[in-house]
């Protein structure tokens, strides 16, 4: 039982610097930034583009974003050495 509280405190700890990783993506001047919770930080969008093109490179920035940030997520969870 000891050892399930433990697991769930070192959890607790991860997932808080999992918060603290960051992941920006640029593609054709449009930026998307989000962190470990999947939260989006930041978005920037390109006044050189038209609204289409923005649409369009917008989503592909927040789908290379999601998939980068989880892969560096499951790189540390793997590293980590906690053992479920």
């Amino acid at each position: 039982m000891f050892e399930n509280i433990k697991k769930l405190q070192e959890l607790k700890k991860m997932q808080e610097t999992f918060k603290q990783e960051k992941v920006t993506v640029e593609k054709r001047g449009v930026v998307v930034t989000i962190n470990g919770n999947f939260e989006v930080e930041e978005i920037k969008l390109s006044a050189n583009l038209g609204l289409d093109e923005q649409q369009n490179i917008l989503k592909q920035c927040l789908n290379e974003a999601r998939e980068k940030i989880q892969k560096t997520l499951a790189q540390k969870m793997m590293s980590s050495g906690i053992k479920f």
